[in-house]
């Protein structure tokens, strides 16, 4: 029986394990020889005799491709196992990206450049590759995305369909190779979209086929133009490859006088990036460098920045509106539902001290109800609905859920934490009040359990299943920062609610 946290996070560790390893189609003893182990090991962690280690866990990752899920359980495993006592030791560290053999590709390093120039701005991207698979590679998928309005996805949208990327603009050109062996890389369209693109890039041209084979390292480069007009101020790239380094230089015109910041996005939380980003100046440019080592799989890191110099391009935040059209995000603000953007969304809100602030635990769960009821007077929630105090501007752990049975009364939940879940999962669309002109595929357990708190302070503890588990687990995110867009996969996109044929239907299970 789970008598501690620790335990339980362990617990979750070896659920996911073992979620992935049969996913994945493998045995405990396949798996234990991919990894490196012998092969009664896997077994022995997946019987709770044996407790996971950091290289275990990053072993598993890499062969599993949970999209850093295994990882996530085991850091949270890890921090509650060093928390419960100073006198423990962490394991030794493991050598940076230990990855086995038949991986795949593996990116060494890679140094992304965004340049503005003449009114518009130059991408171009050089990947140090290393093939530690089976097999030959002979194309890499590169993705290309643009947004030009980020704090308002209708608006970019809407924006985009009037004014779609084109290929023709983009000039994509790519090159693999160094010194005097370089080749041009030939190309194949994959998807073609207003504001997103897919190429293969070939190991192939009119002269012939240069394959990647096993064992091999090559270095490829491409590049592409984007107009301001269709160009935010922002420069994402996504891990989605094994990488050992990852770079990103911006390089604007220092009259501009841009300013530049950072933020990661995992599965986890969107946080400032941990290192400073460094300014220097070539010419009359100003250059900006951040760097990072070893990037979890699925993260992502964005530089943003603003122009404040005269004569430098102007940005507006939201998109001009279009007539006689009332987004759904308004109607939400309109109410009072605080929408993406806004910092409280990316706060952890804080726990009451119960019982001694029950009078205020009371007082926010009266406002939520009271905000829950306008709601459902403004959509029709067949799927049930949710909402967390941040939403409300109020940075407190409270939520209610109300479910997809209209007769059941909503769930409160104060101070809640998920403390298990089902190695079952499911992938739904979600939307979110918060942004809620788009939905998006988010992959989420089907049964949770959920320790909360009641008024007089007592702990208890709920199950939640499919529906509830759903709903709960998007509430609890809002509670500690989180938005469901950072548990969608980096091959995900949202889709617009004009292009969404599943409202007014409950989720199918």
């Amino acid at each position: 029986m789970t008598t501690s946290p620790v335990e339980r996070a362990a617990d979750q560790f070896v659920t996911a394990l073992a979620h992935w390893r049969v996913e994945r189609g493998m045995s405990k003893k396949q798996l234990a020889a991919r990894m490196g182990f012998d092969p009664s090991y896997v077994s022995h962690v997946e019987g709770r005799r044996h407790k996971p280690t950091e290289d275990f866990a990053r072993r598993a990752e890499a062969v599993l491709g949970a999209g850093g899920l295994i990882w996530q359980r085991f850091q949270e495993y890890d921090e509650l196992r060093h928390a419960r006592g100073s006198t423990l030791h962490r394991d030794p560290p493991v050598p940076v990206q230990w990855l086995p053999p038949g991986t795949g590709l593996i990116v060494e390093q890679e140094v992304a450049e965004l340049a503005y120039a003449d009114g518009g701005y130059r991408c171009r991207v050089r990947r140090s590759l290393y093939n530690a698979g089976a097999e030959p590679v002979t194309r890499y998928l590169v993705k290309i995305s643009v947004d030009r309005y980020p704090h308002d996805p209708a608006g970019s949208n809407r924006h985009h369909r009037e004014h779609p990327l084109t290929f023709e603009e983009m000039a994509l050109e790519a090159f693999a190779g160094e010194g005097g062996a370089v080749e041009p890389m030939h190309s194949r369209i994959k998807l073609d979209r207003d504001a997103a693109k897919e190429v293969w890039l070939l190991f192939a041209n009119e002269r012939g086929q240069f394959p990647l084979y096993p064992g091999q390292r090559t270095v490829i480069e491409y590049a592409y133009t984007v107009g301001v007009e269709k160009w935010g101020q922002w420069f994402q790239r996504a891990v989605r490859l094994p990488t050992r380094r990852l770079t990103v230089r911006l390089d604007f015109p220092e009259s501009f006088d841009p300013q530049v910041w950072g933020v990661e996005t995992s599965l986890a939380a969107e946080v400032p990036v941990r290192s400073p980003l460094e300014r220097h100046r070539e010419n009359d440019r100003a250059i900006f460098e951040w760097s990072t080592d070893a990037p979890l799989l699925n993260a992502r890191y964005r530089l943003e920045w603003r122009f404040r110099g005269v004569g430098a391009p102007s940005y507006a935040e939201v998109a001009p509106a279009s007539p006689n059209l009332r987004r759904a995000s308004h109607r939400m603000r309109g109410i009072g539902i605080v929408q993406r953007g806004s910092d409280l969304l990316r706060q952890r809100a804080r726990h009451f001290q119960l019982p001694r602030e029950d009078a205020a635990a009371r007082e926010a769960v009266t406002a939520l109800l009271t905000s829950l009821t306008r709601l459902e007077e403004l959509h029709d929630f067949s799927k049930g609905v949710g909402l967390a105090a941040p939403q409300i501007g109020r940075s407190v752990a409270a939520a209610v859920v109300r479910p997809p049975d209209r007769n059941a009364d909503p769930v409160v939940l104060l101070n809640p934490r998920v403390v298990g879940e089902s190695a079952d999962r499911d992938e739904q669309y979600e939307g979110c009040l918060s942004f809620f002109d788009y939905r998006g595929l988010v992959r989420r357990p089907l049964r949770i359990e959920v320790e909360h708190a009641r008024y007089d302070g007592t702990r208890v503890i709920t199950t939640f299943d499919r529906a509830m588990a759903r709903l709960v687990a998007h509430e609890i995110d809002h509670l500690e920062g989180r938005l469901y867009v950072d548990r969608m996969t980096a091959e995900s996109n949202l889709v617009p609610v004009a292009n969404y044929h599943q409202s007014g239907r409950p989720w199918d299970y």
